[in-house]
């Protein structure tokens, strides 16, 4: 993506959303959903995806902080119902569970 650091990842703030697990179980499928931890930013980690920064995404992969949401996960989530933001990398979904207070 050509467009300068500030205007995407404005554009990906925009495009964050709330989601049910639920909804996201079709994308699971096709195996194009990626966790990521709460304790990272959503829309960092989509503006390091967007940017083909492999070595910031490298190193969260490594830490396991960002990954493809495992089965175990989905069913988790599928049992809970929890508190979900995702934001669209194509062809990648990104979710992030958020703790409510």
């Amino acid at each position: 993506m050509n467009e300068p650091t500030e205007i995407l990842r404005a554009k990906l703030n925009g495009e964050t959303a709330k989601i049910s697990w639920a909804e996201m179980q079709r994308h699971h499928a096709r195996g194009v959903v990626v966790r990521v931890a709460g304790e990272l930013d959503l829309v960092a980690v989509a503006l390091a995806m967007a940017q083909d920064d492999g070595a910031a995404v490298g190193r969260w992969m490594q830490a396991g902080q960002v990954g493809k949401v495992s089965d175990e996960q989905a069913r988790d989530w599928l049992a809970r119902d929890p508190y979900l933001w995702s934001v669209v990398v194509a062809p990648w979904v990104l979710v992030q569970e958020r703790r409510t207070n």
